[in-house]
């Protein structure tokens, strides 16, 4: 059992790690801006956090094995969370990554593709730009897991592939649940594989 700092527990990634956190038998703070949309579950404390107050934030982590960002790129800032987690003293940092830093071919990105959706160009940038941060970080465990193209609410199956920096196909394109990345994610705490690496889910 694992004590776990959840940073953004309440929105569609966060949620589903947080339940796979907490039918696990993990301890869970779970933190939000509005902690009462967090859901009450066993093992899980919900707690207000504002993810640009450095400090403050660092406070809420202290004391935790690991810390789980869950939070849109485009909302948070990464060089505040990365320092937050080093003020805390917690070594071990999972990022909840983007797709769009994956290559679809040798050296060409998702997001750099003519037909990417400009509605996902600020977040999907937001994550590349976290990544390249993250990659230049050597005091912190940190792993950034990014979803397939397609992430989105499904069913649990514990089915699922893992992949390093491609972006993962298959005939009925590329996606991944909420409810199984989370699966993953949680594996990667409970058996950490992928220290100081990005790595990616998917069907």
């Amino acid at each position: 059992m694992a004590k776990v700092a959840l940073i953004g527990a309440s929105g569609n990634a966060g949620s589903r790690i947080l339940k796979e956190l907490s039918d696990r038998g993990h301890q869970v703070t779970g933190i939000a801006r509005n902690p009462d949309k967090i859901a009450t579950l066993p093992g899980v404390t919900a707690v207000k956090g504002d993810v640009l107050d450095k400090d403050g934030l660092a406070a809420l982590l202290r004391g935790h094995d690991a810390v789980v960002s869950a939070v849109h790129f485009t909302a948070s800032d990464p060089q505040k969370l990365i320092d937050a987690v080093r003020i805390a003293g917690v070594k071990r940092y999972v990022v909840v990554g983007g797709a769009g830093s994956l290559e679809v071919a040798p050296g060409q990105r998702l997001i750099d593709q003519p037909d990417f959706p400009a509605a996902y160009k600020a977040e999907a940038s937001g994550g590349l730009a976290f990544l390249n941060l993250l990659k230049m970080v050597n005091d912190l465990d940190w792993t950034f897991l990014s979803p397939s193209a397609m992430f989105a609410p499904g069913k649990r199956t514990g089915k699922f592939r893992l992949g390093t920096e491609q972006l993962l196909t298959s005939e009925a394109g590329s996606s991944i649940s909420f409810e199984d990345y989370a699966i993953a994610l949680v594996d990667e705490i409970e058996r950490p594989a992928h220290v100081r690496q990005r790595f990616t889910v998917g069907y």
